[in-house]
């Protein structure tokens, strides 16, 4: 059927047409099953000759022609599943680029040898040799490049079931619609407009490449050749120029598969980061844990051992009881912050609620006394005015005992005497400020600019996720935290306040 349907303008009554598209069924057909593709190849060359060109170089010369062009088309394939063993064609603009050198070098070759023996058994003159070899290169060429890669698409289950889920789209039978349009308007006066209106059928190519990658690209191009050359034929539109017809066809389909390879590799590149930032966020939600559970886990710890003197003394009183309560809090602390925080990394969800700015501070500031009072640490904390904040209160809490962590380690560098930490919250403009400060060295320019960057830490056994952590926690309650650069530790984040205190 291709072979009827291309054998338009055909030089001297041989296959020498501007389009060839059987070639790259063949191809494809080898591609597949590799040497056994010979046989089938050479009868459906043998039968063409015979039922549409009426074997013009008699048997002997339909046998000659059919064998050399199935050697030499067996050989291009061969080379192209070797060469590309691997690698996935109309993917990269690596492998696009390689296929095309290959289409381009091959089909010339075989054009070269192909004419010569069309020469030598006399069909085609020898003063005509170079416009031949031309012509049959350039129309293989073009139907290799035309039609290919929609067939090798064709030819895989995956391939298969990606065009027909892109070809029932209303977006496809869009672009389908408008080529049939633009075809339609440009043969109503084929044979006098000279291509001159032909570049209105880049409009269809570049929408479907630009939505649908190689797919559409691969579609369009297909449709929009077929119909073309099945005009020329229905119209016999004889004086059409074939090098414009041979170069439009060449065009069309390398912008079209050019463009749909840049946007299947850009999609390709979205969904590996999306890939790198969902195992990075999970990375960082294990590293929030591990941060964030220390605390109580080091508090389970210290609790048991407290029972175990306790019960070595025979003490079954109010201390036991209190020490295993105690142990049991910590528990459930520690379960509802992995609960949490798998939330908020996972969906982004929070557990809003209405906290007064004073029971914020005083809840986490209590956690910390006792560590402050072991390192001899003066700790200040500034009255809190009457504002209320909606937050997810273990979050925020989160991020006050990071800032306060980080401020003990900050000051335990300090000589005794010099150490101390000041909590403040306060109304600025309406909204809820918190300022942690610390005796501590404080922070460079150099240091403040890379705080917040994943695994960047000023403590050796840091973590450089603990910042991160909270900056996250703190923008998406619709705030910001930021640290100062000074001569000592300033570190403060603002979240929205409601207008009623506590």
């Amino acid at each position: 059927m291709f072979d009827w349907l291309s054998y338009v303008e055909p030089l001297h009554g041989l296959n020498i047409t501007p389009w060839n598209p059987d070639t790259a069924l063949g191809l494809v057909f080898w591609l597949v099953i590799g040497p056994r593709a010979a046989l089938p190849w050479f009868l459906a060359l043998v039968a063409g000759d015979v039922l549409v060109r009426g074997m013009p170089g008699g048997p002997l010369g339909t046998v000659l022609t059919a064998g050399w062009l199935t050697c030499a088309y067996g050989l291009l394939g061969e080379t192209l599943r070797r060469v590309l063993e691997g690698a996935s064609l109309f993917t990269s603009r690596r492998s696009f680029y390689q296929w095309l050198a290959l289409v381009a070098a091959g089909t010339m070759l075989n054009a070269l040898f192909h004419i010569s023996l069309l020469a030598w058994l006399g069909l085609v003159p020898w003063q005509d040799w170079l416009r031949a070899v031309w012509r049959f290169g350039f129309g293989d060429m073009v139907g290799v490049v035309v039609s290919m890669p929609l067939l090798l698409k064709l030819s895989t289950a995956e391939g298969r079931a990606r065009l027909r889920a892109a070809t029932w789209k209303p977006e496809t039978l869009g672009y389908l619609a408008l080529a049939i349009f633009v075809l339609w308007a440009v043969f109503g006066y084929i044979v006098t407009s000279e291509f001159k209106h032909f570049y209105f059928l880049f409009l269809p190519l570049i929408w479907a490449a630009s939505r649908q990658g190689v797919h559409g690209a691969a579609l369009v191009v297909f449709v929009l050749q077929l119909a073309i050359v099945t005009l020329v034929k229905a119209n016999q539109a004889d004086n059409i120029t074939v090098s414009e017809l041979q170069l439009l066809d060449a065009v069309l389909a390398l912008v079209g598969f050019f463009i749909g390879i840049v946007v299947d590799e850009r999609r390709q590149v979205a969904e590996e980061l999306k890939q790198t930032l969902r195992l990075a966020a999970a990375g960082e939600m294990a590293a929030a844990l591990a941060h964030e559970l220390n605390q109580p886990m080091t508090a389970l710890a210290v609790y048991g051992k407290a029972c175990e003197h306790l019960l070595a003394r025979g003490e079954t009183g109010d201390l036991l009881r209190n020490a295993i309560g105690q142990m049991i809090n910590e528990s459930a602390r520690a379960a509802e912050v992995v609960r949490r925080l798998r939330d908020f990394f996972r969906t982004g969800a929070m557990q809003l609620e209405t906290v007064g700015a004073g029971a914020l501070l005083a809840g986490i500031v209590q956690q910390f006394r006792p560590q402050f009072h072991e390192y001899g640490v003066q700790l200040t904390v500034a009255p809190a005015p009457a504002l209320a904040v909606q937050v997810d209160r273990l979050q925020i809490e989160l991020v006050l005992r990071n800032l306060l962590a980080n401020a003990l380690d900050a000051v335990r560098a300090r000589p005794a005497g010099q150490r101390s930490i000041t909590v403040v919250a306060e109304n600025v403009g309406g909204r809820l400020r918190f300022t942690v400060e610390d005796s501590g060295a404080g922070l460079s320019e150099a240091a403040a600019a890379r705080l917040f960057e994943p695994f960047v830490s000023t403590k050796a056994s840091g973590m450089g996720l603990g910042l991160v952590l909270s900056r996250a926690i703190v923008e998406a309650h619709g705030g910001t935290l930021w640290a100062e650069v000074a001569a000592h530790g300033v570190f403060r984040f603002i979240l929205p306040a409601l207008d009623s205190g506590e």
